[in-house]
């Protein structure tokens, strides 16, 4: 980890959902960005495979305020391998308007944050840390990405730009209750991650590929601090 000032991003949208987990069929966003998105908004503007970003702070600049819409999306996710498989043999399809389905959204309006990050790099990288966040900055004052960045659905546009120095954090004091900090992969795609999950009979191991981590969220005078050990 760098010791360096963190680097910093401003970040703006009309329109944002960072949608809770515990919602299965509704998108309920939380009131706050999340550690995970923001680092997807970094990485849209610049990522290697030999470094990664942790989140050190979130700034929320403006108000919160939410808004409810009803979205048409699809019940069922198709593959490729279904896509070839109908081609091949000439039967099957698909057919979008016999599985549509109207889906609540609420999500957030108007929404500007500041993130601050530090780089870290990956036990094979071979170059010096300070070469990334050159990098990094340039990027930003020329507005370039490798994708256009969103905040938490690919609808929902980020627009970026170098901090000013002159925004200020909203007087907002609250707690967020558990937030979803990040999903842990297993780097061993034949291999399973072994968590323990509470249910009405006590306790039960479950297996999976991925585990969500999460962290006890609190908005201090509209500033989110993330911790480097979440739960």
């Amino acid at each position: 980890m760098s010791n360096s000032p963190p680097l910093t991003l401003k970040v703006c949208g009309d329109f944002a959902c960072f949608t809770r987990p515990e919602f299965k069929v509704e998108r309920i966003s939380y009131d706050v960005l999340t550690p995970s998105a923001a680092r997807g908004i970094l990485e849209a503007i610049f990522w290697k495979p030999e470094m990664g970003y942790r989140i050190e702070q979130i700034h929320v600049l403006s108000e919160i305020r939410h808004f409810s819409i009803w979205r048409n999306e699809v019940n069922n996710c198709q593959s490729e391998s279904s896509a070839k498989g109908w081609a091949k043999t000439g039967v099957g399809g698909y057919f979008a308007d016999g599985d549509r389905a109207q889906r609540h959204t609420l999500g957030l309006r108007d929404v500007s944050y500041i993130i601050e990050a530090q780089i870290y790099l990956k036990s094979h990288a071979t170059e010096n840390i300070a070469k990334y966040r050159d990098q990094f900055r340039r990027r930003v004052q020329r507005g370039q990405c490798h994708h256009q960045p969103y905040l938490g659905t690919r609808e929902f546009s980020a627009f970026f730009e170098p901090p000013s120095g002159t925004e200020q954090a909203i007087d907002h004091s609250d707690d967020l209750g558990l937030m979803l900090y990040d999903v842990e992969f297993n780097p061993n795609p034949k291999g399973l991650i072994e968590h323990r999950q509470q249910d009405g009979e006590g306790r039960r191991i479950i297996k999976a590929n991925a585990r969500p981590r999460f962290f006890r969220a609190r908005l201090d005078q509209g500033i989110l601090t993330i911790p480097h050990h979440p739960l």
